[in-house]
């Protein structure tokens, strides 16, 4: 038997409840006359329904109207947004270059930017705030700044961002990987996946290799001068993208690269993320966890997959901790038997049925 040619697939597939839509409406919303931002916003579901505020990943992934199926469309008012410098936002960091993308574009000028778009949609009330993974950490930020607009919080694939978080991911055995590149001296995602990781490091020099994540933002915020200056900092963005693209699935699709391995979208996410990997995620190191008490406020549902290479259960387990200690149980626990991905199918059955299950607001 060719077992070569034998191939599954976690994602959910035609799994879905709720069917695949249009948005009911579109637009963009200046949100930074200084720095020229303005973010793209699409809204599916109930004109007259429950808010519902969705926060993509990366820094950097954008949305699609998939990220809209989680929700029923009669009960909810669905809002997706591309944040600052990627998607359909503008300036884009692909077309218009880190230097106008990246200005301004950080975590506290994100959260602004989802007041700008609550008011500018007539949201006055609370809403639930659903994001996953990076999402996941804007929601969490948003949350501590601005309880009194949050629902419910509904997280899938808890990341709080830490140095060890971050070095699990990008690190690992990376300073010694040229000595012996199978050798576990350190914890990380290479462990599951040595031919990606190999790749990953490929783009770097032995001597880069000690610090994976400042050399390739080095890379990254390179102004080409030559076309092969060009092509190695596309190629690097490519490397990257796809990197996160293909751990982010319990079981990765061979050949199917998808978004990750368009190269747009991966100029985006690999500079947009960088740059916020790079400044601690513009939060205070334990910014999130100390919040726990202001988030204990506020109804938190997680979903974590189990054997989740990107963000590792261990981000959660924290995460429930310092609920917790702050005297209350996250409203929903769930750890399912998946990977990363909001897409795989137990995540996104379990995300739909947090959403079907939620009290109604009014």
């Amino acid at each position: 038997m060719d077992f070569s040619r034998l191939e599954t697939s976690s994602k959910i597939g035609d799994g879905w409840r709720y069917p695949a839509a249009e948005p009911r409406r579109s637009g963009w919303l200046d949100v930074d006359a200084e720095a020229g931002h303005r973010i793209y916003w699409e809204e599916y579901g109930a004109a007259g329904g429950e808010p519902v505020m969705v926060l993509h990943g990366g820094p950097g992934g954008a949305c699609s109207p998939e990220m809209a199926r989680f929700f029923d469309p009669a009960r909810y008012r669905i809002i997706l947004f591309d944040q600052r410098g990627c998607g359909k936002s503008e300036p884009n960091v692909a077309d218009a270059g880190p230097a106008a993308a990246l200005r301004h574009n950080d975590t506290p000028h994100l959260i602004d930017d989802i007041n700008r778009l609550r008011d500018a949609l007539d949201i006055a009330g609370p809403m639930h705030v659903f994001g996953g993974s990076w999402g996941s950490t804007l929601a969490m930020a948003y949350a501590i700044a601005f309880p009194q607009h949050c629902a419910s919080l509904i997280l899938r694939g808890i990341f709080l961002g830490s140095a060890e978080d971050l070095d699990y991911l990008y690190q690992g055995n990376a300073a010694t990987w040229h000595e012996a590149p199978y050798a576990l001296t350190a914890p990380g995602a290479y462990i599951n996946y040595p031919d990606e990781w190999a790749e990953l490091l490929g783009v770097l020099s032995v001597a880069e290799r000690r610090d994976v994540m400042a050399s390739y933002k080095a890379i990254f915020d390179m102004v080409p001068q030559t076309d092969a200056e060009r092509e190695r900092q596309l190629h690097a963005a490519l490397v990257w993208s796809l990197w996160e693209g293909t751990i982010s699935n319990l079981i990765p699709e061979r050949g199917a690269t998808g978004k990750f391995g368009d190269a747009d979208f991966a100029l985006c996410f690999a500079q947009i993320e960088a740059h916020f990997f790079a400044n601690d995620l513009f939060l205070e190191p334990g910014h999130l966890i100390g919040g726990a008490s202001t988030l204990a406020s506020i109804p938190v549902h997680i979903v974590h997959g189990r054997f989740d290479e990107v963000c590792p259960l261990t981000q959660a387990s924290r995460l429930v901790a310092a609920l917790r200690d702050a005297g209350r149980e996250p409203a929903t626990y769930v750890v399912t038997n998946a990977g990363h991905s909001a897409m795989e199918r137990e995540n996104a059955l379990a995300l739909t049925a947090i959403m079907d299950g939620l009290p109604p607001l009014r």
